[in-house]
């Protein structure tokens, strides 16, 4: 993943920092410090583990909490001196209970990108007792079908005015709509890319 030699300990006294990012937002949840030893133990477990200058000792995050780090990758800064590194927190990361130890929001609309790319697998892996795998056994049409009940069913919600039913609606409209792209064949990037397209000649 990287190489732990060409980093720079010792400017700071045989640690560095480690800039924590949650992998499936990009947002920044927190920084801690690491010595050699903690990254090692950190690639070793896929848990991330910081040292803390306060007890002068190892400690992982989440073993007291739950709210464990785990780890995606990372990444070195060009003096080769600090750390970025990508994570999927179970739970929240600040020790006060919030999201971020920086009071930042947590964004949300990455889970499409994780949700088309999962599609995309159970069409390869066809999972037994999912219901996406149905739906690729039953073929094009079955999900084309759906694809129109569930943008029917979304029409009325909205013309009934019922927020709940429309939230529910769409929600399904837009997971058949990936169903169909990943059908189809169609990334989610193109259609990404052709909405950019028409925004800019606008």
């Amino acid at each position: 993943m990287i190489d732990i030699e060409k980093l720079n300990f010792q400017k700071l006294n045989g640690i560095i920092p480690a800039v924590i990012v949650d992998a499936s937002t990009d947002k920044v949840v927190m920084l801690g410090f690491m010595n050699k030893e903690a990254l090692n133990k950190t690639l070793e477990t896929r848990l991330v583990t910081f040292f803390s200058r306060t007890k002068n000792s190892l400690w992982t995050k989440g073993e007291t909490s739950g709210n464990y780090l785990n780890l995606v990758d990372i990444k070195i800064d060009c003096d080769n001196d600090s750390l970025l590194i990508y994570a999927n927190p179970q739970g929240p990361t600040c020790h006060t209970g919030n999201y971020s130890c920086f009071n930042v929001k947590k964004d949300s609309i990455k889970f499409l990108e994780e949700l088309f790319e999962l599609i995309k697998k159970r069409k390869i892996e066809l999972p037994e007792n999912s219901y996406t795998t149905k739906l690729f056994n039953q073929g094009e049409n079955r999900i084309i079908q759906k694809v129109g009940e569930e943008a029917i069913e979304t029409v009325i919600a909205a013309k009934n005015n019922d927020k709940v039913e429309i939230i529910n609606e769409v929600s399904d409209l837009i997971y058949h709509l990936f169903v169909l792209l990943s059908e189809k064949e169609i990334e989610l990037t193109e259609i990404v890319t052709n909405l950019e397209n028409r925004h800019n000649k606008k």
